[in-house]
């Protein structure tokens, strides 16, 4: 039994470490597609919002006497914004030039990580940016002497674990229990009917694409600080998981914790399988079980896409002649 405690601790952080990114950029695309404009470009902006909030995290930490939590939080801030600026091309090219929305984004799954590494190398000589500093919280005062939930939870943690959290539940009372998240998915369903009713089909857009590049850009800094001391112009492919656990959710935010929670546990699996007893003496190679979230990937969205409803106007460049 002790030993099973000990892997709980040691897996459940980990995969609630993994699930918040994840959830929190799903939820990201899911404001834009409620807003009628899909957006596959979140592995971009992640890319791009980790890069500045980075930058900014390691100058701060490097420069001043800063409080690593108050660094950290700095860090996602600027982290959301640059992701709201990056993802206006987007906004642009689908809302106002009409252009194909996978096309555009795209673009900018492509241009992002070129841009981070061009920089990072021009600057700094390398594509590899060291964070600096130490932003684990070793125990949450008072919660983390909670018996058994201190432990798993409030223990080895980062602050940006829990403002993803709180965030999340943010994001889904603006969707559902607000004007503007009425409007927001009006805008996805049927945009000739919102319309109709005097709402701005264009500016609702434009906000539910900047939403998402904010979630998207603070996932990305979220997703540096969680699992790596460097910043390399990647986020592993976190982007194209959170379209999956999107997808795999059904466009609901409930059932996209769900799903957050399945994907994270087969990424942590993935990656700590040596640690975990049975698993390490399998004579399974390495690189299968590195390849254990793309196949579940593959394998959920397989059956479940059939399954799946995305919002009916989602994709389509809004018309105003069309009926």
């Amino acid at each position: 039994m002790e030993a099973f405690f000990d892997l709980l601790y040691f897996l459940f952080p980990l995969v609630i470490a993994s699930m918040v990114p994840l959830s929190l950029v799903a939820l990201g695309g899911l404001f834009s597609e409620r807003s009628g404009v899909v957006n596959i470009a979140l592995e971009g902006i992640m890319v791009m919002g980790g890069f500045i909030g980075i930058i900014l995290m390691r100058y701060l930490a490097l420069n001043t006497g800063m409080n690593p939590q108050t660094i950290a939080f700095i860090g996602l801030i600027f982290g959301a914004i640059a992701g709201v600026i990056f993802s206006l091309a987007h906004s642009f090219a689908s809302i106002n030039m009409k252009a194909n929305q996978i096309i555009s984004a795209t673009a900018l799954n492509l241009f992002a990580p070129a841009l981070a590494v061009f920089t990072a190398r021009t600057l700094w000589g390398t594509s590899n940016i060291n964070l600096g500093g130490n932003y684990r919280i070793q125990s949450v005062p008072l919660l983390g002497d909670i018996p058994f939930i201190g432990d798993l939870l409030f223990k080895g943690a980062y602050l940006s674990t829990y403002i993803g959290i709180v965030i999340f539940v943010i994001a889904i009372i603006v969707l559902y229990k607000t004007r503007l998240g009425l409007r927001i998915r009006s805008c996805g369903e049927n945009p000739h009917a919102a319309d109709s009713l005097g709402v701005n089909i264009y500016k609702i857009r434009y906000i539910g694409v900047s939403i998402s590049g904010a979630l998207a850009g603070m996932g990305g800094v979220i997703f540096v600080l969680s699992f790596s001391t460097r910043y390399d112009g990647t986020v592993a492919g976190f982007g194209f998981l959170a379209l999956a656990v999107m997808i795999f959710g059904n466009w609901q935010p409930k059932k996209i914790l769900y799903a957050a929670f399945f994907f994270a546990a087969m990424r942590v699996v993935s990656s700590t399988y040596t640690g975990i007893p049975g698993l390490g003496d399998l004579p399974v190679p390495g690189e299968i079980y590195r390849m254990l979230p793309y196949i579940a990937t593959l394998v959920v969205l397989a059956f479940a896409s059939k399954n799946s409803r995305a919002p009916r106007a989602a994709g389509e460049p809004y018309d105003p002649g069309k009926r």
